[in-house]
């Protein structure tokens, strides 16, 4: 589990096969000071497990399914920065939301504009993520914890203010318009929808006025 607060910036180099074994080198020595052999590790929001720790970065293997579902094995990644953020420590500071990384698909750049005070940023996400997305929830892109500030449901199509310090300290910066991007919605939406759909509880009890009126909740 990871909170969405990036903590460095790194390279990423595929070795091949149909698990790739992923070499990322960091930037900062504190990143990998604090890795140790079977972490986890968020790279641009995929959750990977470190196989070994190198003197300026860590060896990592992505599934079939994570090159799938993610923008690890396109050639547009390996020729920009990473987000990298180590997994939460118990007691640690959630500064952003809870995210899993486990990547839910891929999104692309629409526009970034410079404002007064930040950078709006519009994403368009595929229909199995984009129905997560609500103004003002929380949205995990590349691994980085945003909020929505608007969504426009018939073209699925989010915008987030990202701040300068956000924008110049992660990937965003490097991002040009149609650059591929990882998303990940938010997990207490997925449970609210697996729990508020007909059929698909365990008991197959419908959640409705009545159902939570009779278990004390109105």
């Amino acid at each position: 589990m990871f909170t969405g607060l990036i903590q460095a910036l790194g390279t990423i180099k595929p070795v091949g096969g149909d698990f790739w074994q992923i070499t990322c080198v960091s930037r900062s020595e504190t990143i990998i000071q604090d890795l140790t052999y079977g972490d986890s590790v968020a790279v641009d929001g995929v959750c990977l497990t470190v196989e070994e720790v190198l003197t300026d970065g860590f060896i990592a293997t992505a599934s079939p399914e994570t090159l799938r579902r993610t923008t690890l094995a396109q050639v547009e990644i390996q020729q920009r920065y990473v987000n990298l953020e180590t997994s939460l420590r118990v007691g640690g500071k959630v500064g952003g939301h809870f995210v899993m990384g486990h990547v839910d698909g891929t999104g692309r750049l629409i526009s970034a504009e410079q404002t007064a005070s930040s950078w709006e940023m519009t994403f368009a996400a595929s229909n199995n993520i984009a129905r997560y997305i609500v103004p003002k929830g929380s949205i995990a892109v590349n691994g980085i914890s945003l909020t929505v500030a608007a969504y426009e449901s018939e073209l699925s199509q989010f915008t987030v203010a990202v701040i300068p310090l956000t924008y110049s300290e992660t990937n965003l910066s490097h991002l040009v318009s149609g650059s591929w991007v990882n998303l990940e919605g938010d997990i207490l939406g997925k449970y609210v929808e697996k729990f508020l759909s007909p059929g698909k509880l365990d008991h197959q009890e419908e959640i409705t006025p009545a159902f939570l009126a009779e278990h004390g909740y109105l």
